[in-house]
């Protein structure tokens, strides 16, 4: 907000920066369908209200007439869209953040995208919002974006809505079209949750119902946009939650100085109030608040803090401080309402990496119980979530963290998914509650152990994994190493992919949701003989390098062995003895690895065996000459 010097003297400047400093703030976020006028309105409602600086008014008008939609007026979303992309496409592709005030209240606007396949940036924009402004085009009524945004608006926890019927001015500002598409909106949204929703009529291009009331729609008696804007009640409870303190870093500059920083995600704390490490559950008291500024008696939620302990426990990143008579949950298995964002698909049994506001675990998404259809709110039953698909699901994490259920606290009850290889964002979450708490539910230590077991067998357990294509000769070359095996005496298991598929796995299919199923009950299987002391022999295509690492982190440094069954898929049709090349190839069999489904080679395996010019038996000589030399025979 610009101020105005001439009316402020140099006596009353303080008083004047204080009152701007405690003003209220509204964080809100436009979103909708595409083309329904967001960034333009974001546009005008600067222009209107007088925030807009006269070069930036001078660029306007020259990016209005390179790049403008607007005739020869100004296009007001150009304030907006910033990205060369946008202008030149007349979109919105990123999230675009606008900080203005007006003399009751300070703001914060997020345009967000309407096209479906920038979901993630709506979602982003969403997170933080207290009110949203959705869009509807007039000409074209509440559509099936339209919903996507309301529903994700919801489940992110927004509470106040504003319906902003906009290009009114194209239906001649017709009452029936604005009531038409009011009566559809709300039999849509009366079972979202929202506490409020206002339906204004208006005109972005125009400015009609902005700032003021336009004239063009006596019959309209509601307030403008932005009078609601600044009247519109804002819940803040965050100060009345109990206190959360996510730990981003661990203060250490010298041996006298140990302490704990990050921001206050709720509540509040002072010196020599008890907290409790959420994780460990040791409890202690705030000696010191320490500030770039200087100490302070108390911070509160939003503030950016050090928290100094009397007592030397143990706190890293990925844990929290927080009120020892209201703590968070602390677990290993979970339900969450998930977005996924990729155009892969999320499977279930696929490892991925779950990152909080400070912590970072590896999980598996171990359930997809339904997906939700954005527009009946239907629940359906589904193997996989597509590309923007809301979603219900169980996730297992390897180890346990501390959150709140997203309802009561955002900060520390919201997530991603992380690909494990690309470190790309895949999906976004709100924890709904604990599956079980990870205190109570172990891993059962019985006196006979792995150890004993294998002594008494007088081997190392080991998972031999062989992967490869369809007749690349890994269950002949696997069947040949145990025998070798058994007759040094070794007691060996052989699990085989079609074997397998008679009992555990009979239930599955081929599809890739199937086969990522598939691979984790077979790793499972695994491990627990791998416990009973067994040297256990795993010969399954594996196609997918997430899976079969999934496979090797759930055993410890030693105990998988990787062994890339290399033959040329020319090579595997020619042997062919099933005939499945031949059906694959003629479209008698779906989802056929190397066909019609992909493989991903093993990039570091232990064994690479390629397999042309050698017989089966040299190579399982090789393979049990390899694990003499590493002394697990």
């Amino acid at each position: 907000m610009k101020i105005d010097t001439a009316n402020v003297s140099a006596g009353n400047i303080v008083d004047y920066l204080n009152a701007q400093e405690h003003k209220s703030m509204l964080r809100f976020l436009t979103c909708g369908s595409v083309d329904d006028g967001k960034s333009t309105l974001i546009g005008r409602l600067l222009y209107d209200t007088k925030l807009i600086f006269e070069d930036q008014l001078v660029a306007l008008e020259s990016d209005s007439r390179k790049h403008g939609t607007a005739g020869e007026n100004i296009d007001f979303a150009l304030l907006v869209d910033g990205l060369e992309a946008e202008r030149e496409q007349g979109i919105t592709i990123d999230v675009a953040y606008r900080f203005f005030a007006t003399e009751k209240r300070k703001f914060i606007v997020a345009d967000t995208p309407g096209h479906e396949e920038y979901t993630r940036n709506m979602a982003t924009g969403a997170s933080t919002a207290d009110l949203a402004i959705v869009l509807v085009d007039s000409r074209q009524g509440v559509l099936r974006q339209t919903r996507r945004h309301s529903f994700i608006a919801s489940l992110l926890g927004i509470r106040h809505i504003v319906l902003a019927v906009n290009k009114i001015d194209l239906v001649g500002y017709d009452q029936a079209v604005f009531d038409g598409i009011v009566a559809d909106y709300m039999a849509f949204a009366k079972d979202l949750g929202f506490e409020t929703i206002l339906p204004i009529p208006l005109s972005a291009r125009f400015g009609d119902n902005i700032t003021t009331r336009s004239e063009q729609m006596p019959w309209y008696d509601g307030p403008a946009l932005l009078e609601h804007l600044e009247s519109v009640p804002i819940e803040d409870g965050a100060l009345d939650r109990p206190f959360r303190f996510p730990v981003q870093y661990v203060n250490r500059p010298n041996l006298n100085f140990r302490g704990f920083a990050g921001q206050v995600s709720s509540g509040r704390i002072a010196v020599g109030d008890e907290v409790m490490v959420a994780k460990s559950r040791q409890v202690s008291k705030i000696k010191e608040i320490v500030t770039h500024g200087g100490n302070l008696r108390e911070a509160v939620e939003g503030q950016a803090v050090t928290l100094v302990l009397e007592d030397q426990v143990e706190v890293s990143r990925g844990n929290m401080l927080v009120a020892p008579a209201d703590a968070p949950q602390v677990t290993d298995q979970l339900q969450a309402h998930l977005i996924w964002f990729d155009a892969n698909p999320l499977l279930p049994g696929r490892s991925y990496i779950l990152r909080t506001e400070t912590d970072s675990v590896n999980c598996t998404i171990t359930a997809l119980k339904h997906e939700i259809d954005v527009n009946t709110f239907a629940q359906e039953a589904v193997k996989s979530l597509p590309m923007n698909g809301v979603g219900v699901c169980n996730i297992s994490l390897q180890a346990p963290i501390a959150f709140d259920p997203y309802k009561h606290n955002r900060s520390t009850g919201n997530f991603v998914i992380i690909d494990r290889y690309s470190n790309a964002t895949l999906g976004a979450g709100m924890i709904d509650f604990a599956l079980r708490r990870a205190d109570n539910v172990q891993w059962q230590a019985t006196d006979v152990h792995k150890k004993a077991r294998a002594e008494l067998k007088h081997q190392k357990p080991a998972v031999l994994w062989f992967t490869g294509f369809s007749g690349s000769g890994k269950s002949t070359i696997a069947n040949g190493v145990e025998k070798l095996l058994h007759a040094r005496g070794r007691h060996t298991y052989m699990l085989d992919g079609d074997n397998v598929r008679h009992g555990l796995n009979r239930d599955l299919g081929f599809t890739q949701e199937d086969r990522v199923e598939n691979i984790r009950r077979v790793a499972e299987v695994a491990r627990l003989m791998v416990d009973a002391g067994l040297i256990v022999l795993v010969s399954f295509i594996s196609p997918f390098r997430s899976e079969r690492r999934l496979a090797r982190e759930m055993l410890e440094d030693g105990e998988f062995f990787e062994i890339f069954v290399d033959t040329p898929i020319e090579e595997c049709a020619k042997r062919d003895p099933k005939g499945l090349y031949r059906k694959a190839a003629a479209g008698e069999i779906a989802n056929f690895t190397g066909i019609s489904s992909p493989y991903e080679r093993p990039e570091n395996p232990e064994i690479h065996l390629h397999t042309v010019g050698h017989t089966p038996q040299d190579l399982a000589v090789r393979i049990v000459d390899f694990l003499h030399e590493q002394g697990e025979d």
